[in-house]
């Protein structure tokens, strides 16, 4: 794990708790799935953003004479990154064990120290959502992806802003150990789920909370809070007194997504609930958020979350309310 002043202290401790927690549920209780060491430019205390301070076992020029194996490199992501991104020893031992580390991976700003290291060229990431287009700009050879929660391409892995650490962190222990085990993990930590890495770092209810603007902030809390119903550009366009194409030229600049894809999204949002929540049957779910049909709900969750509505719900449903409006429990169970 490489650490740097300033660096973000749940970009550093989310990861290593996550993965170290692998110990309690591994049938070999005899070795420790992950031995971590914390580098930085020098061994010993190093203030993080919110002021706690964290310990570096080794400095980056030790462990760059260390003949130890490394099996997965990870860099934080903070406050501190435009310092580090100047921090020419801490590049070239990024650059180092990169070459060495059978995956590479960033948490949160940490991709920007990947890209200027060259080792995102060419290749898919994500980081914070407020930093994707200064990945971009500063780095065009990066194909960003601003809408994920993590992106793996190849032994990369980069995710998006501090909790996203520990969904990617999840899914490298999937990867190393099997779903099981990351879901006994996920619950373990009272992570409300493993979210797939496709899955948007927003939600249409996170994006109208951010618009402050009168009438298109009414227009977008009116459809998440009515997703059942005629959502055409045309009613919207309606009910917010312009006309339709300059209602959709305003909707685009304000959220970055066209009308039909922000309700797409609102209704996703729906249906998740209630297939988390309820053991509706997915024929009416998809009728009550909007989707009118199983078909249409299905190619939303396909092309959003790369699973269908079933596999959705085997995966993160854990409680449902029973047909007597009882609470039931609800194993969740390893997808396919």
């Amino acid at each position: 794990m490489v650490i740097y002043e300033d660096a973000h202290v749940l970009d550093v401790a989310g990861p290593i708790e996550i993965l170290t927690g692998t110990r309690l549920f591994v049938a070999d209780t005899n070795a420790e799935p992950y031995q971590v060491t914390v580098v930085a430019e020098r061994a010993g205390p190093v203030v993080t953003t919110s002021g706690l301070t964290l310990q570096a076992d080794e400095s980056f020029d030790t462990a760059s004479r260390s003949a130890a194996p490394i099996d997965t490199l990870i860099v934080a992501g903070g406050h501190g990154t435009s310092a580090a991104l100047e921090n020419r020893q801490l590049l070239d031992y990024v650059q180092w064990a990169a070459r060495r580390a059978r995956r590479v991976v960033s948490i949160c700003t940490g991709a920007m120290i990947l890209a200027e290291a060259g080792l995102l060229s060419n290749r898919r990431a994500t980081t914070h959502w407020f930093w994707c287009p200064l990945l971009a700009r500063q780095y065009p050879d990066v194909q960003v992806e601003p809408d994920a929660l993590f992106v793996r391409d190849g032994n990369l892995w980069t995710s998006a802003g501090v909790t996203a650490g520990m969904d990617l962190s999840l899914a490298l222990i999937e990867e190393d150990w099997g779903y099981d085990t990351a879901l006994q993990i996920a619950r373990y930590n009272v992570m409300f789920m493993m979210r797939p890495g496709g899955q948007s770092q927003f939600s249409a209810a996170l994006i109208a909370q951010h618009q402050s603007d009168g009438p298109l902030s009414e227009t977008l809390d009116y459809i998440v809070n009515n997703v059942s119903e005629n959502l055409t550009v045309t009613a919207l366009a309606a009910r917010a007194c312009m006309s339709e194409r300059s209602f959709a030229r305003k909707f685009k600049q304000a959220t970055l997504k066209t009308p039909a894809q922000y309700v797409e999204l609102a209704r996703l949002d729906a249906a998740r609930v209630q297939l988390e929540q309820t053991c509706q049957r997915i024929e009416a779910v998809a009728l009550q958020t909007g989707f009118l049909n199983a078909e249409r709900m299905r190619r939303a969750f396909q092309r959003h979350l790369g699973l269908s509505p079933g596999e959705y719900r085997e995966r993160f449903q854990s409680r449902a309310v029973s047909a007597d409006g009882g609470v039931t429990d609800v194993q969740a169970r390893a997808g396919p």
